[in-house]
């Protein structure tokens, strides 16, 4: 079986391409669509976000002015369209920045192995993270709730690796920087932990000889049982 192998500069190659194309294309969208701005998941969470409660708009005094009544709706709507979109950029986002995580974790991890659902994990989990710091925001009963509701759970992973669990803290990270609406914090942290681990990774950085050899040795038992 031939096992497809990547090196810490084709990686880096790719990377930069990935970056400078999404660069290029946000770019050019707020050149030609300048009006798309607003929906961009940056400068922090909009407060279109936290809309009032239904029917708070609708006071006593509306029930006399229908037509008020008919462009407060209309208002209301569009302004859920608009919020649902941003909502939208934000998880999006998430998916954008983690691809190139997974791509340096698994050319990092292919000569021992990984679990693809982890892999996986690294996508979904910063879209979780994301949905439910924009439903908190600043709601104290709402964190309470959740905190409550993670308890009862007792959600709990086990990772045997160090590095996994760093890779974990990246998607975290992630998740709550674009919860908060600064994607490009997020961004300049994901360009950053990628670049750092394809560094430390070509320069064999804290390598241990003896772990190294266990490492081939696995590895060969492993080709010669494929």
């Amino acid at each position: 079986m031939t096992t497809i192998t990547t090196t810490p500069g084709q990686l880096a190659i790719r990377l930069v391409i990935y970056f400078g194309v999404i660069l290029v294309a946000l770019i050019a969208v707020a050149t030609v669509f300048p009006q798309l701005r607003s929906y961009f998941p940056v400068g922090g969470t909009p407060d279109i976000l936290m809309l009032p409660g239904e029917g708070d708009e609708f006071m006593e005094s509306d029930v006399d002015a229908p037509a008020d009544m008919d462009e407060r709706i209309y208002e209301r709507i569009d302004a859920r369209l608009k919020a649902a979109i941003i909502v939208a950029n934000y998880l999006f986002s998430t998916v954008l920045l983690m691809l190139p995580v997974t791509w340096v974790y698994m050319a990092m991890k292919r000569g021992v192995g990984y679990h693809e659902t982890f892999v996986r994990t690294l996508i979904v989990l910063p879209i979780c993270i994301t949905a439910v710091v924009l439903l908190i925001q600043e709601s104290l009963p709402l964190a309470f709730g959740l905190a409550a509701l993670v308890a009862a759970v007792r959600f709990r992973v086990n990772l045997k690796d160090t590095l996994d669990a760093i890779y974990v803290f990246c998607a975290i990270s992630v998740g709550l920087s674009s919860g908060v609406g600064y994607v490009g914090v997020a961004a300049v942290m994901t360009m950053f932990f990628c670049f750092a681990n394809i560094v430390l990774w070509y320069l064999n950085y804290g390598t241990n000889p003896i772990e190294e050899r266990k490492r081939a040795a696995k590895l060969a038992k492993h080709e010669e049982a494929s």
